[in-house]
């Protein structure tokens, strides 16, 4: 037990996370959040009856999210309901050409082999290696918290990283199984979460794979932001007390250590320790005095990000039909779309772009009769975000939906809110208006990710997308919980390494 205050700066998954740990550990925990509501990327908005999830809409690896409510005795049934969608998510490849991928393995298979001849028995084999990258990456290494190489330090290391593909690429890696452009493309899709193409993402990730069609597509009803209302009520039993609108200025830097948090509005909090699950960049070059950062502008420039997003938000005075609670759309080809976001960071021509519907599943979510539409592209990083733009692709993704759909949409919208690249830094102070943080690229994993200690302040720690694991959602509830376990093993009395 201990009776050191902890001041931590963002109340999206990690900083809750670790805010609750510790507090469970006997910490005094104050977390600070610069909106309104809590859940960062994953708050939520209502309006005219519609319930929107801002952010993350996919529900991917279970166990992570078990595995956390567990360490405090509790189970995600005591705060949400969970439904396995079936399908999982439909695949639009063109007009009357589109694929509902079975929640069941056995249909799943049956699936591939009627799209190519061997695709079952290949599939199990992907699926069995996988299984062994998901149970070393997900279960063991992205808990470590990336400070030194003896952390990987263990009988069969070689051995290990040769069965794990760390250095062969996703791509070259799903060749080896198939063939068929279209199975190519369904092995390929869950990638695109890590932020980068196929090509420059590591074949230790074909674990997405197995997270998608072995542990499955979950939905917890009444939409996303129901996990973080459950991080919040546990956090509050365990003693984390909240502040909104909490934006900070500045953090007090004093003898070698981060004394205090002052707002804009001139409230400040001591600290004995800060943990900074606000976006890394800004923590770092603009809340800490210049000698405290971490990293210069230079190194920053030369990070890869994951993409940024343009997301609509729409309200349909009907309901639709031929879509499922999520929809992907390759119409058009995947790699060299994919490829230009950062490749060629510009609007491309032709965006891939996903729909989910929520009010398929969770009739809370939409007035009766009426559908909920989440509808994200992905774009580079750093673009000119003007309405112009938005209105632009808005018009050409919806003409898009109408015809592989058959149906007309953009006449019956009667709410409609846009969010992109301003957004995100508006709200979230987001490095260059980034939606995911950094790609998980061979470059930029474990190690190679921005560190979650600052080098000069000895009790001033990061969380979240920007250092490790890396972006996603359970990525960021694992990396809140790592920086809390580094914080109680070491209780500082170990200095920070250079």
């Amino acid at each position: 037990m201990t009776n050191e205050q902890v001041v931590v700066i963002g109340a999206g998954f990690a900083g809750i996370a670790a805010a609750t740990r510790l507090a469970n550990q006997g910490y005094r925990v104050t977390l600070l959040e610069k909106n309104d509501s809590p859940g960062g990327r994953a708050r939520k908005f209502t309006a005219e009856g519609f319930t929107f999830d801002m952010g993350p809409s996919w529900y991917w690896m279970p166990d992570v999210f078990d595995s956390y409510f567990a360490q405090f005795g509790k189970k995600t049934s005591d705060y949400y309901k969970l439904v396995r969608l079936d399908p999982s998510y439909k695949v639009f490849f063109g007009k009357g050409d589109q694929i509902d991928m079975p929640a069941d393995l056995g249909r799943l298979k049956e699936l591939f082999e009627s799209i190519e001849v061997g695709a079952a028995e290949q599939l199990e084999k992907f699926l069995g290696q996988a299984a062994h990258k998901y149970k070393v990456g997900i279960q063991d290494w992205v808990y470590k918290p990336g400070q030194s190489i003896w952390e990987f330090a263990q009988p069969g290391i070689i051995n290990d990283l040769i069965k794990l593909d760390i250095f062969n690429s996703m791509k070259k890696h799903v060749s080896k199984f198939f063939k068929n452009e279209k199975l190519v493309m369904l092995m390929e899709f869950p990638v695109l979460f890590l932020g980068q193409t196929a090509e420059k993402i590591p074949a230790l990730y074909s674990l997405m794979n197995y997270a998608d069609m072995v542990l499955g597509t979950w939905y917890p009803m009444g939409g996303m932001h129901e996990i973080i209302k459950g991080m919040v009520a546990l956090a509050e039993e365990r003693g984390v007390e909240f502040v909104y609108n909490a934006d900070v200025s500045h953090i007090k830097v004093q003898n070698g250590e981060a004394k205090a948090v002052h707002l804009t509005d001139d409230r400040s909090f001591l600290a004995d320790i800060v943990i900074a699950g606000a976006d890394y960049h800004h923590v770092d070059s603009v809340l800490l005095p210049p000698d405290c950062r971490n990293y210069s502008d230079t190194y920053w420039d030369k990070r890869t990000l994951a993409p940024s997003s343009l997301i609509f938000y729409l309200g349909i005075d009907k309901k639709l039909k031929n879509l499922d609670h999520h929809n992907l759309f390759f119409d058009e080809p995947l790699e060299p779309h994919a490829a230009a976001i950062y490749e060629n960071p510009d609007w491309p021509e032709k965006p891939l772009f996903y729909v989910c519907c929520p009010s398929k599943t969770d009739p809370t979510v939409a007035p009766e009769g009426k559908e909920n539409l989440f509808i994200l592209i992905p774009l580079a990083p750093d673009l000119e975000d003007s309405d112009a733009k938005r209105e632009e692709y808005f018009q050409l993704v919806m003409d898009r939906l109408e015809k592989l759909t058959g149906q007309s949409i953009i006449e019956h919208v009667i709410y409609r809110r846009s969010y992109a690249h301003r957004d995100f830094i508006s709200d979230y102070n987001a490095f260059k208006g980034n939606a995911y943080g950094l790609a998980n690229t061979l470059g930029q994993t474990a190690l190679l990710k921005p560190k979650l200690r600052n080098k000069k302040l000895k009790n001033l720690y990061y969380t979240g997308q920007l250092t490790v694991p890396g972006p996603g959602v359970p990525p960021s509830l694992i990396s809140g919980q790592v920086v809390a376990h580094e914080i109680i093993k070491q209780k500082f009395s170990i200095a920070p390494q250079n």
